[in-house]
């Protein structure tokens, strides 16, 4: 499962059912996409030095996932779908949506808009 950068936020934050949810997984799934959300986010916070320790070591202990050649025909076939379904999703979106794709694992995120992407499954907590 592909944790979306909504889902690292309440991992963060020690969300009680999110840490349930990923207790079932033997491995946290990261994507690049959603690291560069969170550190975005975590260089405007007053608690940089805190929130980058942590994400630090969120990042050794899990895999990491980065788009490849082989993941630009599924955002490619996202992107195309969506435009012709006339339900767009942000950029950054798109890009996690084609690496779960590629990927066969679900996105962990509170997101409704991935329900709209085909050939993915969304798991919220």
């Amino acid at each position: 499962m592909i944790l979306d950068t909504n889902a690292v936020s309440a991992l963060q934050a020690k969300d009680k059912r999110l840490v349930g949810v990923l207790a079932e997984e033997p491995v946290l799934v990261l994507n690049i996409i959603s690291l560069g959300e969170y550190r975005y986010g975590i260089d405007g916070s007053r608690h940089h030095t805190e929130l980058l320790n942590w994400l630090d070591a969120l990042v050794v202990r899990s895999e990491v996932l980065a788009p490849s050649l082989d993941t630009i025909s599924h955002y490619s076939s996202i992107r195309h779908d969506l435009r012709k379904a006339g339900t767009p999703i942000p950029a950054n979106d798109m890009w996690i949506a084609a690496l779960a794709r590629q990927h066969q694992m679900p996105v962990l995120s509170r997101d409704a808009h991935f329900d709209a992407v085909s050939g993915i499954l969304r798991r919220e907590w």
